[in-house]
């Protein structure tokens, strides 16, 4: 299947490739209203694209080629269209992730069935890039996440609740650090996670969301 490696944004020999070319061979073999009526998301014959919101903006992606797309907002940054790696997460999910409605409950990634998998390279990759990155700078962090039309919740010294797909919710907590004690943070997921994704999935997702704050973070600074 011809796609355009420049649009990927990553070099024809990187790591990205071959897991991208496997996951856009599978796709083109999925039935594309089996996918729409899975994940209760639209399908549009007439111009073979999916709708799908993502980190809060609503993308059109083509079926065969997955070719991605943003409906016009105020977001000023669009991660599906600039990131390999949510492009891949997307594509896992259109694969085999199933609509879900949590029961409301949030749990840390250690609680998820496969916690212990990647514990150490998600607390590295997010958890600890996290609090590192924002955790003594705090108004930056509710900045961002206002931009991005997170609702705000009643944890830690500031927390945010953003939607990365429809009906599963991620919940960013950060603790600002002091003269005693070092900043820290905690990422929390709806309970129906594990129903879509593995544990590299919601590894990945980190580091998609993360990587996006600090590419909205410019467009704030930008702004303003």
């Amino acid at each position: 299947m011809a796609f355009n490696i420049k649009d990927l944004n990553y070099d024809k020999d990187s790591k990205e490739r071959m897991p991208w070319e496997h996951y856009l061979e599978l796709f083109g073999q999925k039935d594309p209203m089996e996918i729409s009526k899975r994940l209760q998301i639209p399908y549009q014959e007439e111009k073979k694209a999916f709708t799908l919101k993502f980190l809060g903006t609503v993308y059109e992606i083509t079926y065969p080629d997955f070719k991605v797309s943003h409906q016009e907002d105020d977001m000023g940054y669009y991660p599906l269209e600039e990131m390999i790696y949510a492009k891949i997460l997307t594509m896992r999910f259109l694969l085999s992730g199933t609509a879900s409605v949590s029961t409301g409950k949030y749990k840390t990634y250690r609680e998820m069935p496969w916690g212990e998998v990647y514990l150490r390279q998600f607390d590295g990759r997010c958890i600890k890039r996290l609090a590192f990155s924002y955790g003594n700078r705090l108004d930056d962090f509710r900045e961002i996440l206002a931009h991005m039309h997170g609702e705000p919740v009643s944890h830690g010294d500031a927390a945010y609740e953003v939607e990365i797909y429809p009906g599963y919710r991620i919940q960013m907590i950060l603790w600002e650090g002091d003269e005693e004690f070092p900043p820290s943070s905690q990422i929390l997921f709806t309970d129906n996670f594990p129903v879509s994704f593995q544990a590299e999935d919601m590894a990945v997702m980190g580091d998609v969301i993360i990587g996006s704050l600090k590419a909205f973070g410019k467009v704030v600074k930008e702004r303003n």
